[in-house]
């Protein structure tokens, strides 16, 4: 028997999205796979990252484009099957990629009412550079792309760098810097706002001392089919 590769899968599913052609054959494959083999395949942060970041990613497409549902079931709304059991987006961002932090803790409480299957998959440590690979058909996004275990690391780099490059703003004669709002939404994700000037500092060289930070108004305009062109 060939052992199915999710990793390949998730990306296959989403390049399907991409070019618009049917996804029925991958969900199914997906929804037919074991949970014993899932778990096991799926034993390191990379695997997982890349495997969840791919699947949320085409899920948001297939469930607003070809289903048509709207916000707030979009997140919350069990829609998505892998390996016989249901979950949200919701359970795929705050459960699985969070390590099922709170959805509205803004990223410092766990929640106390996640699933056992849900803490099974979790990644073993946040990593917040998530937030710079996730896309919910909002125009403030960061765009979409393909993300393999293999190179995830390099992947997510590039995806933060570039997504802060585009977000952030300097004021120096306001002594102001304006950055996406997803530092405030997750800030316990970044470490607080020490963590997010050292990440200003670590990823772009830019030094916050004694400036303020301004978290920017989120632009929800509906944007799909946003994909890297890298």
């Amino acid at each position: 028997m060939v052992r199915l590769n999710f990793n390949e899968l998730s990306e296959h599913l989403l390049l399907q999205v991409k070019m618009q052609k049917p996804t029925d054959k991958i969900s199914s494959q997906l929804e037919a796979v074991s949970f014993e083999d899932l778990v096991p395949f799926l034993k390191t942060d990379s695997l997982k990252k890349a495997f969840w970041i791919n699947i949320y990613n085409a899920f948001f497409q297939i469930l607003r484009s070809e289903q048509q549902l709207g916000k707030p079931e979009i997140y919350h709304q069990k829609s998505v099957s892998i390996a016989g059991l249901m979950f949200s987006l919701d359970d795929i961002e705050h459960g699985i990629l969070r390590k099922y932090r709170f959805k509205w803790s803004l990223g410092y409480l766990p929640n106390p009412f996640a699933s056992t299957i849900v803490k099974r998959l979790a990644v073993s440590k946040v990593d917040y550079r998530i937030h710079f690979a996730l896309n919910c058909g909002a125009k403030s996004c960061p765009p979409i792309a393909f993300y393999t275990p293999d190179k995830i690391e390099g992947q997510l780099e590039m995806a933060t760098l570039s997504f802060l490059e585009g977000e952030t703003d300097v004021f120096p004669e306001k002594k102001e810097i304006q950055v996406t709002r997803l530092f405030q939404w997750f800030m316990g994700d970044f470490g607080g706002r020490t963590g997010i000037r050292r990440i200003l500092k670590e990823k772009l060289n830019l030094d916050s001392e004694g400036m303020k930070l301004v978290f920017k108004k989120y632009d929800w305009e509906e944007v799909l089919d946003n994909f890297s062109e890298q």
